[in-house]
């Protein structure tokens, strides 16, 4: 596909994305479509969900895909920062001489899985910061760009299993969406083990480059927002504020922190690629509550108080959508 992408090129492509996905990947379909969203956003994603439930599986099918480059790193306890952005390593020449050569680490790629990205200490988590905000990496006071596109998408453990560390607050809002993945219902799971104790592997097809993509994220931020919309968009954001008088009860009683503004753009952007997929050239209030679980979800941060009473911040964007439900 080259030249300029319509909307109905762009509907067809994802279409397809998602056919080749489902080939291999039973159910899910909220989990695929939004991070194709977060994908054509230019976004970062953090899956989340137990161990077995095929995320690691889904980035690998999606690479495949998209025929970009990809690269898993294993995030463990002992795990360096040089272990994921690369090092300066010696060598010689033909005579002799040494010099300092870079050696790029596995996050020079197209589609970085960073896999249980909380079982690795914070400060090996923070080596991402850079990488997922500037699309460069910086070794030893020398800047090395990162291919593109580039985009990572991080699977991490509920953190109330052991050997899991809470992802900072500046890195969690890096990312464009946070997506929890379910459980697979019987007749799902049913399918699961047909596809996977048989003899038949599936095969996919690439439907979609690199360029391409960089083409229909361009395109899509393109799509117009009438200003009622987009003010929507940031009443839902201040809202989620404790000392917003806008802000429900259940805000000023448990949320700490707010969304950042970061929080209002994913929420506008989510908006403009779910409206080109519902096969519409304006944004709708509805696209914008779409978005509002996944967008904004790891941008609440919860107190103490929260943590007792079993409230989470699911339940706080429920709060805030229900008391602004929009026209």
């Amino acid at each position: 596909m080259t030249g300029v992408v319509s909307a109905e090129q762009l509907q067809a492509t994802l279409r397809a994305i998602e056919t080749e996905i489902s080939k291999v990947i039973v159910g899910q379909r909220e989990i695929i479509r939004g991070v194709l969203i977060s994908m054509l956003a230019g976004g970062h994603v953090l899956l989340e969900g137990v161990p077995g439930l095929g995320k690691t599986m889904l980035v690998r099918v999606l690479a495949d895909a998209l025929d970009l480059q990809y690269s898993r790193i294993q995030f463990t306890p002992d795990l360096m920062p040089a272990d994921i952005v690369g090092t300066n390593v010696i060598s010689f020449d033909e005579t002799g001489n040494r010099s300092f050569r870079f050696e790029a680490g596995p996050i020079f790629a197209n589609v970085v899985l960073a896999d249980e990205i909380n079982r690795a200490t914070p400060k090996t988590q923070s080596a991402l910061l850079e990488a997922m905000q500037e699309r460069t990496v910086t070794v030893s006071k020398t800047m090395h760009p990162l291919p593109e596109p580039f985009f990572v998408i991080a699977t991490q453990n509920p953190v109330e299993m052991e050997g899991t560390y809470p992802l900072p607050e500046a890195q969690l809002d890096r990312f464009f969406f946070k997506l929890l993945v379910g459980y697979p219902s019987d007749a799902e799971l049913v399918e699961i083990i047909d596809r996977t104790t048989s003899s038949a592997r599936p095969d996919v097809q690439k439907v979609c480059d690199g360029p391409t993509l960089l083409r229909i994220a361009s395109m899509v931020r393109e799509v117009p927002i009438a200003s009622h919309v987009r003010d929507y968009a940031i009443r839902l954001v201040t809202a989620s504020h404790p000392t917003s008088p806008d802000a429900p009860r259940v805000v000023q009683q448990f949320v700490q922190l707010g969304p950042s503004p970061r929080g209002a753009q994913a929420l506008v952007l989510a908006g403009k690629i779910r409206a080109l997929l519902e096969g519409r050239y304006n944004v709708s209030f509805e696209d914008i509550r779409a978005a509002a679980h996944p967008a904004l979800r790891h941008r609440i941060i919860l107190n103490f108080q929260a943590d007792m009473e079993g409230i989470n911040t699911d339940r706080v964007i429920d709060e805030v959508l229900k008391k602004f439900p929009g026209d």
